[in-house]
């Protein structure tokens, strides 16, 4: 072996491990984006070039996924490290009480305990922020939070109070971050860096989430690409969320940390426009297709991680296993998920696994109850297995109701299902499945 091509070698293995000391973490999540909608991704008319250089420059993963194509379970994934039938945070609201008005549903007692054994469900958990705090780090949640308190979650410091019965649902002041104001994470950045200590950074905006009302400068930009104001709107506020990217980005720099930063990307759910009205059209959020669930997973450090694409799939569970291992911290047993940055780990990866569920619980205490449809991505196989007793009808001819089989490299977007023509790969992967949880 020539000595060139021992060097080359010890780089590529140096600059796939962590570092000696521990790295700051960015984890930076974005809500309500198809995993079509980058420019990286082959997107035609949205333009996204921050997060395009990350991925450019970083280790890049285009098969990700999400545990839930719902949004509390879905970060309550990424914050434990579990799945939602094993933390019992399956939804983003608790099962109505008999006679209650849902519009006054947070000025009643009983549904608001509910949203505390909610909220104990998290605390009872293995926590991202807590694991990072209790190894020397300062943290700071900001954005889309739906877990009460975010210091019970392990944060330092926090944009978000958490308490339902003041209207601290899913974020409450958090949700300013990014739409209007960045300047809680620029203060926390010039706090972390006179301590000397390192930090974690949760910044989960509500973007592109709606209300989507983007800056004219760029709706304008691309109301001239689609007939669809809507479409018009939600491209804009792809690229407004990109462009608080680029603050932050431009933020570390300025202070002389972004080669010390472990930057990590990944969307909550999937989203699809709907080009007539301002919402979202059935098969992305809360389905159990891949426009509701795959994302794109991202890790970006100059000089530790070095860039490379990877299509194997892989979860959102990963990463959070990935930011841990990052930090020296070996993620307690409990915790799912592997070492994004072990190339072996991820060669040997194995299935993802994940699951739906209804908008409300129907019982806190039993997920299958709430359960719409389970699935597993093998390799280029997805498998969707539906629960009949929440799912009751077709939402497209041969779509929906029964079980599905997708060869996802020739039919990313899931169009011909091939349950009937391939018996024996569905058996496969739904013993897979039901060795994962069988409800």
């Amino acid at each position: 072996m020539t000595c060139a091509l021992v060097l080359t070698l010890n780089l590529v293995f140096t600059q796939n491990q962590p570092a000696k000391s521990p790295p700051n973490i960015l984890l930076i999540i974005s809500d309500d984006q198809a995993f079509t909608d980058y420019g990286f991704m082959g997107h035609p008319n949205i333009k996204t070039p921050n997060l395009d250089r990350l991925a450019q420059k970083g280790k890049f993963f285009n098969n990700g996924y999400v545990t839930s194509s719902l949004c509390s379970p879905s970060l309550s994934a990424l914050l434990t490290g579990r799945y939602p039938h094993e933390t019992k945070l399956t939804a983003n609201e608790p099962p109505l009480p008999a006679g209650v008005d849902k519009a006054k549903r947070y000025q009643n007692p009983k549904f608001l305990a509910q949203v505390g054994r909610m909220q104990q469900f998290a605390a009872d958990q293995p926590k991202l922020p807590a694991l990072l705090k209790d190894a020397g780090y300062l943290t700071l949640q900001t954005g889309k939070w739906w877990m009460g308190d975010p210091k019970n979650s392990g944060f330092t410091h926090s944009m978000t109070h958490g308490d339902p019965a003041r209207g601290g649902r899913h974020g409450d002041a958090g949700l300013e971050i990014g739409r209007k104001t960045l300047a809680p994470i620029t203060t926390f950045l010039d706090e972390a860096k006179a301590s000397s200590k390192p930090f974690f950074v949760w910044y989960a905006p509500m973007l592109p989430h709606q209300p989507h009302n983007p800056p004219d400068r760029l709706l304008s930009k691309y109301k001239g690409k689609t007939t669809s104001l809507h479409v018009a709107k939600y491209w804009a506020m792809c690229e407004w969320f990109d462009e608080t990217i680029g603050d932050l980005l431009a933020q570390l720099e300025r202070r002389g940390l972004a080669n010390d930063t472990l930057i990590a990307y990944v969307t909550d759910n999937g989203w699809i426009q709907d080009p007539e009205k301002p919402q979202f059209k059935p098969d992305s959020k809360q389905s159990q297709y891949n426009t509701g669930l795959r994302t794109p997973i991202i890790l970006h450090q100059p000089g530790k991680v070095a860039p490379a694409a990877n299509a194997t799939p892989v979860s959102s569970l990963d990463l959070t296993a990935t930011l841990l291992h990052a930090a020296g911290i070996t993620p307690p047993k409990n915790m799912r998920g592997i070492h994004l940055l072990n190339d072996r780990a991820v060669n040997e990866r194995g299935p993802v696994f994940g699951e739906c569920y209804l908008h409300d619980a129907v019982d806190l205490d039993q997920p299958a109850s709430s359960l719409t449809y389970r699935f597993t991505v093998d390799g280029n196989l997805k498998l969707i297995v539906p629960n009949p007793h929440t799912v009751k009808a077709e939402k497209k001819p041969g779509r929906g109701i029964g079980p599905e089989l997708y060869d996802l490299g020739a039919d990313p977007l899931e169009e011909n299902n091939l349950i009937a023509s391939r018996p024996a790969d569905a058996t496969r992967l739904e013993q897979k499945l039901n060795a994962w949880w069988k409800p």
